[in-house]
This record gives C-alpha cells, structure tokens and sequence, in this order.
C-alpha cells in the first residue's frame, strides 16, 4: 500500500512555507517521528516528522519550493499508523484530452472544496497556462495532478491561451479600486543587474507591513524619556542577572513600563473586527519584541508579561531573542501578541515612527538613549541646565480605534514609569 505526505497545517494564520531541506532521498526507510521535511515560514523554521513507519517511494519539492497547506510532499510505500495523509489509490493511465475534458465537470465536484494535490513546478505549470487544477483529472497516486496531466488539459482547448513571458510585467491591480502597479523598467539597460529571490522571512514581512499600511490609518505621537535613574538602576543590578543567564535591557524595562499602560488603557491592549463592527479587547498582555536577526526582521512574543517580574522578564527574553537568532523558536511563540515593542536603540536610531503589527493597534518605537542638556527648574524662576541621559520614544496608534489624546495619556504612564524606578516596581501587578 502508497500513501501520500501532505503539508499539514502548521499553525494559526500559516498558509505556506519554503521548503530549506529534504532530509530523506527515494527509497530511503524511515519510521514515525523521523524528520522528513525542514520548511520555514513567516512564523519559524518547522521541522516536520513523518507520522508512520514506510520506505520513500517519491519526492515532489526540493529546497528552494514555495508550497501551500495540503500540497503532497512526497509518498511512500508501505504506510503504516497514517494519521494526516490520504490513502493512495493505484495510479491510473494518463487520461487523453478529450477524456480529460469529458471528465472535468466530475473531478471538479469531487474535490472542488479542498486543496489539490499538486507538485510546486505543476501549479507554476498551471497559472502559466491559465488552468484550473480543480478541473483537471489526476492521473498520479492520491489523486496527484501532474505536469502531464496539466498539458493534456490544457492541449484539450478548454483553457485561456499561454500566458506570453511579458504578460507577467503587466499592471495589475491588487484589489478592486487599487492603483494599477506599473511594470518595472529594464534595469540592464543601464548597467549589470543582479536577482535576488524575494522570499521567506523578507517576503513575510513585505506582506504583513503591506496589509498594516494599506489597512491601518497611523497616527503617531513622540516624546523623550530620562532614563538616567532607570540605567543607574539597571547598571546596578545587570550583574546580578548576567550571573543567571540573562540580560537587563531597557527593552525589558519598557515591556513592564508597557504592561502597566496597557491595564490603564485597554483600548491599547485590542484588536479592530470589522466584519462584526466590534472592538476585542483583550485581557491578557502579550507583548512582541521585534528582533533582528540575519534573516529579517522577526517578532517573538513574551506571554503574560504583567505577571512576571523583572528578573524573570530579563531572563525569558534573553533566552527568546537567542533562539530567534538561531531560527529555534517554535511558532507558538510567534503568535498571540497583543502589543509590540521594536527597540532600534542599540543600532544607534533616533525617532522613528514603526508600522503596527497588524491586527493590534498600537506599536512603542524607541530610540538611542543620548546624554543631552535638560534645562531643569531649581527653585521658582531659577533653572539649570544638567547632563541627562534622554530617549527618544514613538508611539503609532490605530486612529481607528484609538485618538491623540489617548496617545498622549499613553505616553505619560510610559515616561512617568520609566523614569522612575521605584514607581516601575510599585506599578507592577
């Protein structure tokens, strides 16, 4: 007996991933829980075991593929204990043209619903020749529609002509009522050019930051925070946290600073259901750290942080943010933030004003700490200038959802908190 591998479902919200390695060749026995498949979403490089004892009998991607949830990977002979794969049926005889026609109107209705069994190179087949896989009558094993399968429709006439190569530079519009995007001119004409695959974490996060743009009204309003007393804290007792493992940032600082915000106001802590007209408010505080790693930009997300302390914020984010560097954090860890903070501090940034990770509405952006002269009022009528250590922070709301003012309220509990050491830990509850 054949049974076929398909993509499974890897998590909320994932549709796709890239194939980065195929660890098992034709022919090749492996047993239930043994790796067969690295891919890598927008979310975390995946490791996928096999879920039954069987010998390789085919392999339909290679790295480098881009495949969809419920895509066959490959297909084995000898399955045994299958728990998300479909049986094989016996592979059936190329159907002719007219037969594949004839038998269109009957594929369609049997798994019009579902996703089609399709190598990645068959469904590029497909869209360059306008057909509909759902049409098409599978001729491979598990019902697999192949490239021969595509051709032999497609020869059949019953589909748009071939796309010609420069079709694909035409100006299309995104949605109904979206501006056309023109083509892209000839670069070469003007020099030597070179091609980049625009893909994994990149490609994810052009999406997520198109969708937030295109979706979200930003507003953003700014300040400065004297963090002088807060690092004189943190150089204080930094040692003591190096000394188990972790890191005392200013962004551990801010996520508590955060946590009590988000309590104070928790239009800040939702999400924007349009569909239904209602705001979610969300009673846990989950907040996003953005990290910057060799791949691209990545968001791990600290769980519960208004029940933790700082020792213990310090010491979980550190272990996060390392294992986001190494592409080991799990996709539960990438979901189900409620807040974001991105800190471009230790690169040198100044203001900057971030996109809202969408669906939340409200992202904190900070900046370099700078010593700087603050001008401070001694006695009445009498002021000083003095050397503070300063921080500039933004903060982008979903105007949507949140106003200015609400901004601005925002903003206080987060300076007055961070300047503050003692009213930090006082805040924490």
């Amino acid at each position: 007996m054949s049974r076929s591998f398909k993509l499974p479902d890897l998590g909320e919200g994932i549709h796709e991933g890239e194939v980065l390695a195929v660890p098992v060749e034709v022919g090749q026995e492996v047993k239930e829980g043994d790796i067969i498949l690295e891919v890598e979403t927008d979310k975390a490089a995946v490791e996928i075991p096999s879920p039954f004892n069987g010998r390789v009998q085919e392999i339909y991607v290679k790295p480098g593929d881009v495949v969809n949830v419920g895509d066959v990977m490959m297909t084995f002979s000898n399955g045994e204990d299958v728990q998300t794969v479909d049986e094989v049926k016996p592979a059936a005889k190329p159907a002719a043209a007219p037969e594949a026609v004839a038998a269109a109107a009957q594929v369609s209705a049997t798994h019009k619903d579902g996703p089609v069994p399709a190598s990645p190179a068959t469904r590029r087949l497909a869209r360059k020749l306008g057909v509909e896989l759902h049409s098409v009558t599978p001729s491979g094993p598990a019902g697999l529609v192949t490239a021969e399968d595509v051709r032999g429709f497609a020869a059949a006439g019953k589909i748009v002509e071939e796309v010609p190569a420069a079709a694909s530079d035409a100006a299309v519009p995104v949605q109904p009522g979206d501006i056309a995007v023109p083509p892209l001119p000839d670069f070469s004409k003007w020099g030597e050019v070179e091609r980049v695959p625009f893909r994994s974490i990149r490609r994810a996060t052009a999406r997520q930051m198109s969708l937030a743009w295109s979706q979200i009204p930003h507003v953003n309003s700014q300040d400065v925070v004297d963090i002088t007393r807060l690092e004189a804290f943190r150089q204080k007792h930094k040692a003591e946290i190096e000394g188990v493992g972790g890191k005392l940032t200013i962004t551990v600082f801010a996520i508590k600073a955060v946590a009590t915000a988000l309590k104070t106001y928790p239009n800040f802590n939702a999400a924007l259901d349009t569909k239904n007209n209602e705001i979610i408010i969300k009673h846990y505080y989950n907040v996003g750290v953005a990290v910057n790693t060799d791949n691209g930009l990545i968001v791990p997300v600290v769980k519960d942080v208004d029940r933790k302390s700082i020792k213990e914020l310090a010491l979980e984010l550190t272990d996060l943010v390392q294992r986001t560097r190494q592409r080991k954090t799990t996709v539960e860890e990438m979901q189900g933030g409620t807040f974001t903070i991105t800190n471009a501090g230790a690169m040198g940034g100044g203001f900057f004003a971030p996109i809202i990770n969408h669906p939340e509405v409200a992202i904190l952006g900070m900046g370099q700490a700078r010593m700087q002269p603050v001008v401070r009022e001694q006695e009445k009528g009498d002021y000083i200038i003095v050397p503070r250590l300063m921080m500039p922070i933004v903060l982008c709301i979903d105007h949507r959802v949140l106003d200015g003012a609400d901004s601005i309220q925002f903003l206080k509990i987060l300076v007055e908190t961070l300047e503050d050491p003692d009213e930090l830990l006082m805040s924490m509850v």
